[in-house]
């Protein structure tokens, strides 16, 4: 008797947010994460792969985040900056501080 792919994959999507909401929303560290799944009932294998997997998502997700954080930082800062150089009567302070603040904090966070 085969088990049907919808169930499956559904089964397997639970077991993805569950884990997931653990370590974003509850802020569960790894350990404590595969813990949990293996006393819901998955084999160590597996829970370690499934965090594994969602620690990786994770860090991309972050990566893209930093990188668009620096993106859009240079180009208030260059845009302020620019403006200012221009002459055109105006300082625009807030625009190259808030521009440099977010390029470093993207910068920071790109590790």
């Amino acid at each position: 008797m085969e088990t049907s792919q919808p169930a499956t994959q559904e089964f397997v999507d639970q077991v993805y947010e569950y884990a997931a909401n653990l370590l974003v929303k509850m802020k569960r560290n790894a350990a404590e994460v595969e813990q949990l799944l293996m006393t819901q009932g998955l084999d160590a294998d597996s829970a370690t792969t499934v965090v594994s997997n969602l620690q990786a998502q994770i860090r991309d997700v972050k990566k893209a985040q930093a990188k668009k954080d620096m993106l859009h930082g240079g180009l208030w800062c260059v845009g302020g900056t620019a403006l200012t150089l221009a002459d055109i009567g105006f300082v625009f302070w807030g625009a190259i501080i808030f521009g440099g603040i977010q390029f470093f904090k993207g910068l920071v966070n790109l590790k």
